[in-house]
């Protein structure tokens, strides 16, 4: 079961954020952590193209413990995408603020997949008292540059949309994508379920432009320095397989100041999607340490 809440992010974006549980914890928005509530909260921020439902089995496996609650950002999922609306970082991290502020979760764990991870540790540097625990799921720090933001673009125009059916899609993402290196069932499933219908197809619920306006904002520019200044616990993971380098990632818990360092095997950059049960364990001691701190 999902609940949606919706908030109002930077700009009066209004973004869908989702509580999963078995059931939902009950109420509009009840404070989960401090004075007002005995939950601690957790949000999870999706990457590039994802959305709050790829959370879904993350989030109910932390509900027996945590009020755990997944944001569709901007551009993404359910939320409001404006045509001419703010993709830039200040606009993701603001809407992240909101979002703690308005559901009662902070000071909460943030849970953050690539581009939510760059939003979560961002907003940490920023407001040190919204965020008590922080966990990086293969997220570089480092700048990736033109030449990445030029392969996505010509990614993007090698997509054979419309679909003409959701088995098109897991196909064509899990097999025949130049990108698939070998065949990867979970990553179909990942992109068959940011697919809509249309009367001509299956097509994504996002803008591509508008994925390529977030990246460009980010890209270009190095993220250390806000690592640096992230004083709450965090955790770096990356799939053996990931986007993230084994060096990359252990120079990153180097420059966090209460960094620590954990990968899953047989994973590639969707790590919580690849390998589910082996992401929750990877992630599990460093949230009982949490919670007995």
């Amino acid at each position: 079961m999902a609940r949606r809440i919706d908030v109002t992010g930077a700009g009066g974006v209004r973004l869908a954020a989702w509580e999963f549980g078995d059931p939902p914890k009950t109420g509009s928005a009840p404070p989960a952590s401090g004075p007002g509530g005995d939950l601690p909260g957790v949000l999870l921020l999706h990457g590039l193209m994802g959305r709050a439902s790829h959370w879904a089995p993350t989030a109910r496996w932390l509900s027996a413990r945590h009020r755990a609650v997944a944001l569709d950002q901007r551009g993404h999922g359910r939320s409001d995408k404006p045509p001419e609306g703010s993709y830039t970082r200040d606009a993701y991290v603001d809407d992240v603020e909101a979002a703690l502020e308005q559901l009662g979760l902070g000071p909460a764990v943030l849970i953050g997949h690539a581009m939510g991870a760059l939003t979560a540790w961002q907003l940490a540097a920023k407001r040190p008292d919204l965020v008590r625990g922080l966990i990086i799921c293969d997220m570089r720090a480092s700048a990736l540059g033109s030449a990445s933001q030029h392969t996505w673009t010509e990614w993007f125009r090698a997509w054979p949309v419309p679909f003409a059916t959701l088995a098109d899609v897991r196909k064509w993402f899990g097999e025949d994508d130049p990108w698939v290196e070998r065949p990867n069932p979970a990553r179909g499933e990942f992109y068959a379920e940011v697919m809509a219908e249309s009367p001509d197809g299956w097509r994504p619920v996002f803008e591509p432009e508008q994925m390529l306006r977030s990246r460009e904002t980010w890209v270009y520019d190095a993220h250390w320095e806000e690592l640096a200044q992230v004083r709450c616990p965090t955790l770096v993971v990356r799939g053996l397989d990931g986007e993230l380098g084994r060096a990359e990632a252990q120079e990153m818990v180097r420059v966090l100041p209460r960094g620590q360092y954990a990968e899953v095997a047989d994973a590639g950059h969707l790590v919580h999607y690849d390998q589910p049960e082996a992401w929750r364990a990877a992630i599990e001691p460093f949230l009982d340490s949490l919670r007995d701190a």
